[in-house]
């Protein structure tokens, strides 16, 4: 019934994969278009996370009262305006300006399509929203291919731009007329159990407790995969002597890690795994995937390095959000605006934060400080699994869903 709105969020979840990327892969171009340096590169990126820190929790209120739709359309119109902009930007104060606004996309895309996605599939909503990820990762890892292909043809290097923002701009024109869940559906409990979306906890769930552990997930996750994108073709060219065009390749193998993770978790949530111990789990792997990059600077290591920490951190954010919704299922669109407002925050410090540590001519410091993070995003989600297996109850507390689950559990 949703299929063609679906279709198009994850359209541009797939798109802004690429815009998640494409300043920093354009790093030279715009170095020189703006008489900047790569730390002005990094400021002009964490003023995308100002724009989605000052405006997510407001639209996630937003996207509770007038509906998730008119959200994801001025979602979709205001990144085709970014793509446009940055290319035909004179300059960084302008570039900061046009990056703000995609930062205000961003998060009306995110206050529109998650709680979109978990009204239009309330019983696989770990699912749905982990498809996210595979989605933006898939863009991620192309996006670097296209700009090669771009720059071997001698085009403009604005090509790319202005080719996602006319995708951009069709899914503004696609959305219209598509169908999307009624928000404002009143649920009873037994609404809610036809629909598996009513929960019978054993203790109710607080927000100052597992909701700020959450939050805090929120920011870590973000910030993980948000030094990764910024600083692994760096760290490749500077630290390993790579060619720019190998070092840049390193964010195809990181998004392909990214892309194997989140098609597989698809699969296994829905036989085995609980949102909450991949949660657990995965910061372990990306802290001994930096540790490995830190200490064993081998060209070939670092690539499967780099495979790994996409694989560990893809799809967090996203696993916070649908777990949130499960705990916080009246107020989601509130809960999810707080995350990712959190998230937001994350987009702003870290490219200040480590463009800041960069100009001590050592970027083994960034990734040092990402392997803190990871490590306080492993005690977060310690928590929130010790909180979930109090609420939610029987089975909770076990690492592997029981196979196959009983009526009860579904």
């Amino acid at each position: 019934m949703f299929g063609k709105a679906t279709s198009v969020i994850y359209t541009n979840f797939f798109l802004l994969g690429m815009v998640n990327v494409i300043l920093i892969s354009n790093m030279g171009s715009l170095t020189s278009q703006w008489s900047t340096d790569s730390a002005g590169i990094s400021y002009i990126i964490s003023a995308i996370g100002i724009g989605k820190l000052l405006t997510y929790a407001y639209l996630g209120r937003l996207s509770d009262r007038i509906g998730r739709k008119p959200l994801i359309i001025f979602a979709s119109f205001t990144l085709g305006i970014f793509l446009v902009g940055i290319p035909l930007a004179p300059s960084f104060q302008v570039a900061f300006i046009l990056a703000f606004l995609a930062g205000v996309g961003n998060s009306a895309l995110d206050a529109g399509a998650y709680p979109a996605l978990a009204e239009a599939y309330p019983k696989a909503t770990g699912s749905a929203s982990i498809l996210v990820k595979a989605f933006m990762a898939t863009g991620t890892a192309l996006l670097p291919l296209m700009i090669l292909f771009i720059a071997k043809q001698e085009l403009f290097y604005g090509t790319t731009f202005f080719v996602l923002a006319a995708v951009y701009f069709l899914a503004t024109f696609l959305l219209i007329p598509a169908s999307f869940p009624n928000h404002r559906m009143k649920r009873t409990a037994k609404t809610d159990d036809d629909q598996g979306e009513g929960k019978k906890f054993v203790s109710e769930p607080q927000f100052n407790k597992e909701g700020l552990a959450l939050v805090l997930i929120g920011f870590t996750s973000t910030a993980l995969f948000t030094v990764a994108q910024i600083w692994l073709p760096s760290y490749g060219e500077e630290v390993l002597g790579m060619p720019t065009e190998s070092a840049i390749k390193l964010l195809s193998y990181y998004s392909v890690g990214g892309i194997v993770s989140v098609l597989t978790l698809a699969v296994l949530m829905k036989k085995f795994l609980r949102p909450v111990t991949i949660i657990v789990i995965y910061p372990i792997i990306t802290f001994f995937s930096i540790l490995t990059i830190l200490t064993v600077k081998i060209q070939s290591v670092t690539i499967v390095a780099a495979f790994f920490i996409g694989l560990s951190t893809a799809g967090i954010f996203q696993l916070a959000i649908a777990i949130a919704a499960e705990l916080f299922w009246m107020k989601k669109g509130r809960v999810m605006g707080l995350i990712a407002t959190a998230a937001g925050l994350a987009s702003v410090v870290m490219p200040l934060a480590t463009g800041l540590l960069s100009k001590t001519g050592n970027i083994s410091n960034i990734f040092i400080f990402d392997a803190f993070i990871a490590v306080t995003g492993f005690f977060a989600a310690c928590y929130v699994f010790a909180r979930y297996g109090k609420i939610v109850g029987k089975h909770t507390d076990r690492l592997i869903q029981p196979k196959p689950p009983t009526s009860m559990e579904k």
